[in-house]
């Protein structure tokens, strides 16, 4: 019995540390898209919206409370304290309620939220083909973003920049030949677009609604 204790000591403590692990990464990545130039950019900007950080702050939150709720589980286990493991099951029972509810008013709610964020995306989409100043300086850290993620435009690929597709000589090119590729006015560009990328903007802005 002893050796069984042991095991299963050591294996919730290897667990509850790579949750630990997991919650460190989200709250560095979050910290990270929060402070980041590109970001700021994408975020300050006047047609995106005042609540643009409520997705990030709530990837913080979740990074912060798994990294908690983890380190709970490790020392409940290596320490063998009630009290330490009491909190961590008491956490780990809220996130399966609040999962629980979550689900229900997302199928409840579900026609309503995807018109809301394809809308959205629609009028960012607008962004693309402006020429104002504010908007110049979205489409300048989208350029960044698609970079990146070697990706090009939000709904339509490169037809989303409309007129500014000829400003930017290098917009869209396709380097990775790995990824795939298609040609839009005798230029070989990204085929995939940014959107699923940028839906964590996108759904931050339904609070505008």
């Amino acid at each position: 019995m002893a050796g069984v204790s042991a095991c299963i000591k050591y294996s919730m403590f290897t667990f509850n540390f790579l949750f630990w692990l997991c919650g460190i990464l989200i709250l560095a990545l979050a910290i990270w898209v929060r402070v980041s130039n590109d970001s700021q950019a994408i975020f300050g900007s006047e047609d995106v919206g005042s609540s643009s950080y409520v997705a990030v702050d709530i990837l913080i939150a979740v990074g912060a409370i798994i990294m908690i709720l983890g380190f709970l589980g490790c020392c409940g286990a290596i320490k063998e304290s009630r009290c330490m493991l009491l909190l961590f099951f008491i956490g780990l029972l809220l996130i399966l309620l609040l999962q629980v509810a979550t689900g229900i008013l997302g199928a409840v709610f579900k026609s309503k939220s995807d018109r809301i964020v394809n809308e959205t995306l629609y009028e960012n989409t607008k962004l693309l083909s402006a020429t104002g100043e504010s908007e110049k300086q979205f489409q300048e850290a989208i350029i960044v973003f698609q970079e990146e993620f070697k990706c090009c435009g939000l709904v339509n690929g490169a037809a989303d920049w409309g007129n500014n597709f000829q400003h930017y000589p290098e917009l869209c090119a396709c380097l990775d030949k790995q990824r795939p590729c298609q040609s839009y006015n005798g230029k070989q560009v990204y085929k995939e677009i940014l959107g699923l990328v940028f839906s964590m903007v996108l759904y931050c802005q339904i609070g505008n609604k």
